[in-house]
C-alpha cells in the first residue's frame, strides 16, 4: 500500500520542501519502492510507493503538462478498467509516457474533467 502526504498553505506562502519531506519519511514502511514529491507554490504532493502496476514508469506525483496547463495527481488504488479506458482515450487522440494506471486517471482527467469518474471501475 501507498502512502500520500500533501501540504495546502492558505497564506499562498510556498510549501517549504523540508516539510513535506518529512512527513513522506514518516511513510516510507507505506511505499517501499519509491517516492516522490511535487512542488507547486502554495500546493505540495508527496508518494511513497508500492510497485505494482508498471513498475518502472508509474512514478508519482504524476504530471501532465499540456495546452498551457499542469495536472498533478498522486494516488493509491486501482482502476481495473484502466487498459480499456487506456485504449478508449487512445483512440480520442490522448498520447501516453507509462503503462500505469495513474496515468490512464490522469489522462482521463484531462479528457473528460470531472465526468472522468464515470469512467472508472475501481
Amino acid at each position: 500500500m501507498c502512502g500520500i502526504a500533501g501540504i495546502r498553505r492558505f497564506d499562498g506562502e510556498p510549501v517549504q520542501r523540508e516539510r513535506l519531506e518529512a512527513m513522506v519519511s514518516t511513510l516510507d514502511h507505506r511505499g517501499p519502492d519509491a517516492n516522490g514529491i511535487e512542488l507547486r507554490g502554495a500546493v505540495a504532493l508527496g508518494h511513497t510507493r508500492l510497485s505494482i502496476i508498471d513498475l518502472s514508469g508509474g512514478v508519482q506525483p504524476m504530471v501532465l503538462s499540456e495546452n498551457d496547463r499542469e495536472l498533478v495527481v498522486t494516488f493509491n488504488g486501482e482502476i481495473f478498467n484502466y487498459l480499456e479506458l487506456r485504449q478508449e482515450l487512445i483512440a480520442l487522440g490522448r498520447r501516453f509516457d507509462t503503462t500505469s494506471d495513474t496515468e490512464v486517471l490522469l489522462q482521463a482527467y484531462a479528457q473528460w474533467g470531472e465526468d472522468c469518474v464515470q469512467h472508472f471501475n475501481g
